[in-house]
């Protein structure tokens, strides 16, 4: 049960990791916006490639964090029951929910998307504008690095679920 925390731990480390870093994007993103809307209005000159990279950091940061917003258990939810639920029932329904819907649902994206993000690596695809960011191909790779992520934080979260509900217990207590 041991290697299972620190499995657990250590998935909760790096998506933790991760959040704090695109975190730190959100502000790199908003200061390049400002940028180019400086130059737009105040000097009537624009650029394509940083017009792009806005799109680039939004999305990285959006799929990247979406492992570290189910870490910190701030996923939006329809909670009319959960909330009243004890510890122990909530633990079910995170345990049966991560290999009921979250699980497959990882699964069925990083299947889906292989090809697409195969095929864009096989071309090196870039922007359709002539001047724009020659990586899509690096961008459509998020794609499914961010299900791998959110995938292992369900894994995280389950394992949590279960020493909850399976917690050691001695022999006399066994015995009763």
């Amino acid at each position: 049960m041991n290697t299972f925390k620190k499995f657990a731990a250590l998935i909760d480390e790096l998506n933790a990791l991760i959040l704090r870093l695109v975190a730190w994007l959100t502000i790199f993103m908003v200061l390049v916006q400002f940028f180019v809307v400086i130059m737009r209005y105040a000097f009537g000159t624009g650029s394509v490639q940083l017009q792009e990279s806005i799109i680039y950091m939004h999305g990285v940061l959006f799929m990247m964090a979406a492992a570290g917003t189910l870490l910190a258990d701030a996923h939006v939810r329809v909670d009319i029951f959960y909330r009243q639920l004890t510890d122990r029932k909530k633990a079910w329904v995170n345990l049966l929910g991560t290999f009921l819907f979250l699980l497959p649902f990882c699964f069925l994206i990083i299947y889906t998307a292989w090809d697409y993000v195969a095929n864009s690596w096989q071309t090196l695809e870039g922007s359709r504008e002539t001047s724009g960011i020659q990586a899509v191909y690096l961008l459509k790779t998020i794609i499914p690095l961010a299900a791998l992520l959110v995938g292992l934080q369900g894994c995280s979260q389950a394992i949590k679920a279960f020493i909850l509900l399976w917690p050691p217990t001695s022999t006399a207590q066994r015995d009763r």
